[in-house]
């Protein structure tokens, strides 16, 4: 007599869709996620007691809350404060900007793109006015930190560049704690908070702009980046470049070829420009809407601003701004006291070869065994001749010795010969240091130096084309040398975490 079959186990249901998409996403990007929850508990901590408060400059909280109600103006009667804020008066049908005494009739706007209002739009439905920015700041930034990783990984692939998963985490977390983000990242404030989007779209950008390989979602996250930070306007630059001249050593011949390959690269264009053209056209719209023009976003209308009289006399850009933006973007060392001993950071920022020390070997020659040593020099000299040669009490930012400004133009010849000596430069070289030179040299004549800051605050719009310049270029962060520079870095820019007083902290006495 046989023996009884043993029923078959019953088998297991498959999981559900979801759970396996979830699970498949957090496997591909298990360093992503982990970078943004650790980087995002640490700038928590950093961020403090303001973490758990909105911030006392919440511009961008206020706007999408006009948009919840349907208006583009600010109600006034809820305005937090008047600073940097616009006023509008029509003036026989002219928009004017508001003086004294205020009028019934006058408007009040953010002057700032408007895109990061859009982004809190469904929180703010939510909490309101209340909403707390200094928080969703940090969660942007720790997402912007997963971002960067996930270009460089995707550059690694793509152009060969050596760098393994370490050096990369390395390089992302340097993004975070080593450059003026960390000081920007952990306090909300409209000034900060757009800088740190901006540099999460800026990396959404690029990934897709890399070889021109997704055009229309390039366009999408270009626009989204404009209209979170104007001059990220010129790094449409790196897309144009991709599409139209990618290969190395031949970019001439690929514009002169253009028209043999105006169709492939006329429809890359074309999709860029479809996938930014429904925010572009939204944003102009918006501008025109509020002060009359597509291409005025409002800062001619700040209200009782200290930039009023610049901008009245001079414009938005002009050639007698070049002095003092180079001053603070370069130039501005650590104050020393002796009585009391004490070393405190200029308001107007500390030079970007202290916070941002290794933009001096993007350029030059990782295989040259003098390449180095010489761009150490453009480092240390322009800050030594600086330390030595102080501006004067009193002084306009800009006007300083002749000898600084020496140091300074000398510096930047080494870097020019640092960059002729490259003899095997990356396929990315030159476009992203053409998008970088795009980027930052209109903002050079800009009326705003970017005060009160530790640093220069501007430089987080292409801080993340200069890291990836660092990628390609062949050093390596395990190089003594090239760590020493690093660790000075994140140094500074902790000092500058900890040791930053901006608005908030002057608004409530912090």
């Amino acid at each position: 007599m046989s023996e009884p079959v043993a029923p078959a186990a019953p088998v297991p249901p498959p999981p559900h869709p979801v759970v396996t998409a979830v699970r498949l996403f957090a496997e591909a990007y298990r360093i992503e996620l982990i970078l943004f929850a650790v980087t995002f508990v640490v700038l928590s901590f950093f961020s403090s007691q303001r973490f758990l408060r909105q911030s006392a400059a919440p511009h961008f909280v206020y706007q999408a809350q006009a948009f919840v109600e349907g208006r583009v103006d600010i109600d006034p009667a809820v305005l937090p404060n008047t600073e940097d804020w616009a006023c509008v008066r029509d003036v026989g049908g002219v928009p004017t900007r508001c003086t004294r005494p205020l009028q019934q009739g006058d408007k009040w706007y953010s002057s700032f793109p408007a895109f990061p209002a859009v982004v809190m739009l469904p929180f703010v439905a939510i909490h309101g006015y209340q909403f707390n920015d200094t928080s969703f700041g940090v969660f942007w930034a720790a997402l912007a930190v997963a971002l960067f990783f996930s270009l460089l990984r995707l550059v690694a692939t793509q152009e060969a560049t050596g760098q393994d998963p370490r050096e990369q985490v390395a390089l992302a977390l340097l993004l975070c704690f080593g450059t003026v983000f960390f000081y920007c990242a952990i306090r909300g404030e409209v000034w900060f908070s757009a800088e740190v989007m901006g540099v999460a779209f800026t990396c959404l950008y690029a990934r897709n702009a890399l070889r021109a390989r997704r055009p229309v979602l390039a366009g999408l996250f270009f626009s989204m980046a404009v209209l979170t930070r104007t001059p990220l306007l010129f790094t449409g630059l790196f897309f144009l470049l991709e599409a139209a001249a990618p290969t190395k050593g031949k970019r001439l011949e690929d514009l002169k070829a253009l028209s043999a390959n105006l169709p492939m690269v006329g429809k890359k264009l074309g999709l860029f420009a479809a996938g930014a053209a429904p925010l572009a056209l939204a944003g102009a719209v918006f501008n025109k809407v509020r002060f009359g023009s597509f291409g005025e976003f409002g800062h001619r209308f700040f209200y009782e601003n200290r930039v009023n009289a610049d901008i009245d006399n001079l414009g938005l850009f002009n050639l007698s701004y070049l002095a003092r933006n180079l001053e603070a973007a370069f130039l501005k060392v650590p104050l020393f006291a002796t009585t009391p001993l004490q070393i405190s950071y200029d308001p107007w920022g500390l030079s970007l070869l202290l916070t941002l020390p290794l933009l001096v070997l993007v350029f030059a020659s990782a295989h040259k065994p003098k390449a180095y040593l010489l761009a150490l020099a453009t480092l240390v000299v322009p800050l030594l001749v600086s330390a030595m040669f102080p501006a004067l009490p009193n002084v306009p930012l800009g006007t300083r010795g002749t000898l600084v400004w020496l140091a300074f133009a000398g510096a930047v010849f080494a870097q020019a010969s640092l960059w002729q000596g490259d003899d095997a430069p990356s396929r990315l070289k030159v476009p992203l240091a053409l998008t970088i030179a795009a980027c930052a040299l209109p903002g050079f004549f800009y009326q705003n130096t970017g005060y009160a800051q530790f640093g220069f605050r501007f430089s987080l719009d292409y801080t993340v084309y200069v890291l990836l310049m660092f990628a390609v270029s062949g050093w390596s962060l395990r190089q003594p040398k090239v760590a020493a520079l690093a660790v000075l870095a994140v140094l500074v820019n902790f000092w500058g975490a900890i040791g930053f007083r901006g608005y908030t902290e002057l608004v409530r006495g912090w």
